[in-house]
């Protein structure tokens, strides 16, 4: 957490009174919500009846998702129709399956090229292959595991112009990349990933943006989405966006400095390492590499051993480790999208945590690889 962040938590801390609460001590709270509400809309450039306060992205991409089908649905005749990225982050997909599993819906998925990109005529194609039917766009604005950037302004026209909701899981793009939210009718947005506490985040939807809720109770947020509102986090939130927004540029350039020198570091001690995704128009602090002959579990835990954390993009079902979605979206083979690596850089990370990793990789994919080969054989 950003120390700034920290301290609005603890001084906020102290408050005792529910927001909704209509007592002195729960006007108090109140203040502070609204007060954030307003600084967080300030920052993103819409109004503060726009922000929905949620405890993170999964909770707000499943108010998106399944809060417009629902209500869509409704003036839908046929099957309703969503359509979708096949690399969006666990938080859309499994929303999007459950629906179809559970409430009919039909998911069109949009193919992506080599870099992982979605198109704006795609989604044009989509819409009108639904014939009326169709009930929302999802595309997330940059990817989570290979950091590609999606045209989110170009769908959102073309979503607009037809009549249809567009949303964007926008977790990793806040602070990392200059956002611009007009024309868009649903933000998802967390306050972990900037700098802020856990457990606390939003959806920026219009109030003209009709949602079914999710969850029902107290209807505390606009009547759709229930639960007594955590002020301090909620503080921490509002001051951990500001400084997001207000540091992305130098933050930005900085990070791809340091991306850039892990690039050129890994591909020159590594030769074999193929990066993923959009060599350029990518999130500033991300790398993605397959390393061919090697088990990504297995080059994790080397690294770990050395002191560096890096993530895979499976994901394990019954201790079996699957293929990230996302490769295999882009056309990559199994044994390769095994094989890959997440390096993400931050607020924290310096040369120094650069070097150290490259001082690791060579050894780690050295003995990867063999390991992989006596596993082959």
């Amino acid at each position: 957490m950003l120390e700034s962040a920290r301290a609005a938590w603890l001084d906020n801390s102290l408050l005792l009174g529910n927001p909704s609460s209509l007592h002195a001590s729960g006007r108090a709270a109140r203040r502070v919500v609204e007060e954030s509400r307003e600084s967080i809309a300030a920052d993103l450039g819409v109004r503060p009846s726009a922000v929905i306060f949620t405890s993170g992205g999964t909770e707000s991409d499943n108010l998106a998702i399944k809060g417009l089908f629902w209500k869509r649905r409704e003036a839908i005749t046929g099957t309703p129709v969503v359509i979708a990225s096949p690399i969006e982050h666990h938080a859309v997909l499994d929303p999007l399956n459950w629906l179809a599993e559970h409430e009919g819906a039909e998911i069109s998925w949009l193919p992506v090229d080599a870099f992982g990109r979605v198109s704006a005529a795609d989604v044009q194609s989509a819409i009108t292959a639904a014939d009326g039917r169709a009930a929302l766009v999802t595309v997330m604005w940059a990817n989570n595991e290979i950091g590609t950037v999606q045209p989110v302004h170009e769908i959102a026209a073309v979503c607009r112009a037809a009549g249809v909701p567009f949303h964007t899981d926008a977790v990793q793009a806040l602070g990392a990349l200059p956002l611009d939210l007009s024309g868009i009718d649903a933000v998802t947005i967390t306050g972990h990933k900037v700098g802020g506490p856990h457990g606390v985040g939003a959806l920026i939807a219009e109030t003209n943006l009709a949602l079914v809720p999710v969850q029902h109770g107290g209807g505390q947020e606009r009547e759709v989405r229930s639960g007594t509102l955590d002020a301090p986090g909620i503080a921490a939130f509002a001051v951990a966006v500001h400084e997001a927004v207000e540091r992305q540029a130098v933050s930005a350039e900085r990070l791809r400095e340091l991306r850039e020198r892990m690039v050129d570091g890994v591909a020159e001690l590594v030769p074999s390492a193929v990066l993923n995704g959009d060599p350029v128009d990518r999130l500033p602090g991300n790398a993605h590499f397959s390393f061919p002959g090697c088990e990504g579990d297995a080059l994790l835990m080397l690294l770990d051993a050395a002191g560096v954390d890096v993530s895979t993009g499976s994901a394990c079902s019954a201790g079996i480790p699957e293929p990230s979605h996302v490769l295999l979206a882009l056309g990559v083979d199994e044994s390769t999208a095994r094989g890959s690596l997440r390096f993400s850089l931050g607020r924290t990370s310096s040369t120094d945590d650069v070097e150290a990793l490259l001082a690791a990789l060579p050894g780690a994919v050295e003995r990867a690889s063999r390991a992989g080969s006596a596993a082959r054989r």
